[in-house]
Parts: structure tokens; C-alpha cells; sequence
């Protein structure tokens, strides 16, 4: 048997087909519709999944579950994405929307818990009892592991880190708030921190890289150019590491986490990434002290993290 986990995001909708030692045997995925109504983003949620059945060549029977995960609060009860910014989604009853075009039962989970749980039964977190991901992407997400249990809250909403607040009436932040974490710390930050930093500095190696076109800045054209010690880059790596390390500091503190897992696009760069943000937290980590220290390290599992957890939560 086997099972579907679909990963909603706001640039991409990734399916994949799961095998019962939860591994990928299949995965396809397509660009998330933009400036349209949640009913195209079904559909094209069923399009996608219907394809990766077909691509591996298996028979509806043979799948026992189709798990979605999506940005935002979502009501596990319910299976209503009651809000997500960077899809303009605003109680959208996902759920029954999908059951109605799959004709069977459909789970709908938040995409940090997914790639938490994904990474945690089969990746970095695999063994631990404490474990937080953080998944930097279009925002940013991320899930907390207590005692081997997701920690959801009365509404469902516990894991929104992007949403807590590292520099007050800071940048204005999909959420209506300000200063939020997201609007520092996400790879969609860090592209418009790139881009207003080329506007200023047009000699960096970053415009050359983007062929001259905004358009093409993205975020590992920043670490391309800071690892050949673009001056422009490097201050921009800086000041994105800095707002990372604080936030991510500020969860150590809480939750003192056996593992905190760092995912989405930005956590492939790995040890470039890693320890600058380690050095940090070092230095100003409430535990400074303590023999046991919190381990931090990318994602195992990259992005197929949420495709298992949503296919397994």
C-alpha cells in the first residue's frame, strides 16, 4: 500500500507517492496559480496528485491515505485553512473541497508540522524526543516536538515562528504585523534585501550573477557571491545571519530543543549557513552554561520532509 502527501506552497505544489518504509517512490510538482481563487489552487492540488498516480503506475486502490499540507492555521478538526497570508486564504475549507473532487478522506495538516513530522520519523529528528524545524521558504514555518508530540494549542496555530517579533515596528510583514520573523529571516526576505542592495551597489558580483535582471535575483545568487567575498553579498549574508540567529536563539531559550532543524531552500547551503548561525547562539543563548546543548542542522530530508510527514501526521 501507499500513500499521497501533497505539499502546498506559495511558489510550488509538490505530490509525492510514499511507500510504506516512507520512502519517495515518486513526485511531481507544479507552480502554485497566483492572484486566483482557492478553487484553482484545488484543482490544481487534484491535477498534480492524479499525475504522480499515474507517473508511478498504480491503481487508486493501492493508496490508503492522501495527506495535504498547507501554509498557515489549519483546523485539524475541521480540515479549514482558516489563514494563510501568502495564499490569500481565509477560512478555506480545503478539506472538504478535496474529498469532494478524490471521493475519499482526505487529512489536512500545517506545512511545518508535515516537514517536522517527516523529518523527525525519518530524518535529522529520527531517535529524538525534542525537536523543532524551522523551514525557510516563500515565509517561514516550522513545527515544535515535545516529548514526541506536535504541540498545536487551542487553535491549532502553535508553530507560526515566523510570526513572532524580533525587531519591533520593524518591516511590515504578510501578517499585518511589524518586525515580524518572516519578514527577516525568510528566502523571500533576503531576495528583497539582495535586490535593494543591488540598486545601490550595481558594480556587485550579485548583478552580474542575475544577467542584469532583478527579476532573476534569488537567494542563492546572495551566497554565491559571498562565498567569493562579494562585499556587497557579504553584508547582506551578515545581516540576514543576524536576524536568523536571533530568532532562532530566542526558540532555544523556550523549548531547549534536542534538535532544531533548519529546511526549506535556505537550509541547503548547509555549513556556510550553519555555522556563523552557530557562533551566535553560542555567544547568546540563555543555556551558555549547561553541559547538554541544543543540536542545530539542516534538513535531511529537504523537501520531501513534508511530502512524508503529510502523508504520515
Amino acid at each position: 500500500m501507499y500513500r499521497i502527501g501533497v505539499d502546498l506552497g506559495g511558489t510550488n505544489i509538490v505530490a509525492g507517492v510514499v511507500d510504506s518504509e516512507k520512502n519517495i517512490v515518486a513526485r511531481i510538482s507544479t507552480k502554485t496559480p497566483k492572484n486566483v481563487s482557492y478553487t484553482e489552487i484545488v484543482n490544481s492540488i487534484y491535477s498534480v496528485t492524479m499525475a504522480v498516480v499515474n507517473d508511478v503506475g498504480i491503481s487508486y486502490d493501492e493508496i490508503e491515505k492522501i495527506g495535504v499540507c498547507s501554509p498557515g492555521t489549519v483546523n485539524l478538526e475541521s480540515g479549514i485553512v482558516e489563514f494563510a497570508g501568502n495564499l490569500n486564504f481565509h477560512n478555506v475549507p480545503l478539506r472538504s473541497e478535496l474529498e469532494n473532487l478524490f471521493k475519499t478522506s482526505v487529512s489536512v495538516s500545517n506545512d511545518g508540522d508535515a516537514m517536522a513530522y517527516g523529518e523527525f520519523i525519518a530524518g535529522a529528528g529520527k531517535g529524538t524526543n525534542n525537536f523543532i524545524s524551522i523551514v525557510l521558504g516563500t515565509g517561514v514555518g516550522g513545527a515544535i516536538i515535545v516529548n514526541k508530540n506536535i504541540i498545536k494549542g487551542t487553535n491549532y496555530a502553535v508553530g507560526e515562528i515566523g510570526h513572532m517579533v524580533i525587531d519591533f515596528d520593524g518591516e511590515q510583514c504578510n501578517c499585518g504585523r511589524n518586525g515580524c520573523f518572516e519578514a527577516y529571516a525568510s528566502a523571500t526576505a533576503l531576495i528583497k534585501q539582495a535586490k535593494l542592495a543591488i540598486i545601490n551597489n550595481p558594480d556587485t558580483v550579485m548583478w552580474a550573477l542575475a544577467d542584469k535582471n532583478l527579476s532573476n535575483v534569488d537567494a542563492k545568487i546572495v551566497f554565491d557571491a559571498a562565498r567569493i567575498n562579494d562585499k556587497t553579498a557579504m553584508q547582506v549574508f551578515d545581516n540576514y545571519i543576524k536576524y536568523l540567529a536571533c530568532g532562532i536563539t530566542n526558540l532555544i531559550n523556550i523549548f531547549q530543543p534536542d534538535i532544531l532543524c533548519i529546511g526549506g531552500g535556505v537550509g541547503n547551503q548547509g555549513e556556510y549557513l550553519l555555522s556563523p548561525i552557530r557562533d551566535i547562539i553560542k555567544r547568546d543563548r540563555y543555556s551558555k552554561y549547561s553541559d547538554t546543548q541544543t543540536k542545530i542542522c539542516a534538513s535531511v530530508l529537504g523537501d520531501n520532509a513534508a511530502i512524508i510527514g503529510a502523508a504520515y501526521i
